[in-house]
């Protein structure tokens, strides 16, 4: 069965940094939407790695807030160096997503050239 843990892991850099350029916010928030856009095997813990190279790269910033529900909470901004890494990352997602696609859809018009030709034939 396919393991798309590896497919998942090259992704999720970029789509964690596309959730903070939307807006400022924090671990477990950026978990949920990941799990909604349909993510459902990450868990919070194991973004914080993500988290904490992307801080240390500079591509995002962090303050410390006050929280309605306990301790306070680590907020996540990305900066101007992260914008302009976020758009090369979905730049060559882009191009590597275009070339997977156009392989199978060559592969689904020969398969579709194949059954035509089976009916007239």
């Amino acid at each position: 069965m396919f393991d798309k843990t590896q497919l998942m892991r090259g992704s999720l850099e970029g789509c964690i940094l596309k959730i903070i350029e939307k807006r400022m916010t924090y671990g477990y928030e950026i978990t949920e939407q990941l799990q909604q856009i349909g993510f459902q095997d990450i868990r919070e813990g194991s973004i914080y790695p993500i988290l904490l190279r992307l801080e240390r790269q500079a591509y995002i910033q962090s303050t410390l807030k006050e929280s309605p529900f306990g301790p306070k909470r680590k907020y996540y901004t990305i900066s101007e160096l992260g914008k302009a890494y976020l758009s090369e990352f979905y730049e060559n997602w882009k191009q590597v997503y275009y070339s997977v696609h156009t392989l199978f859809e060559e592969d689904d018009r020969e398969d579709d050239q194949h059954v035509q030709k089976n009916r007239n034939g």
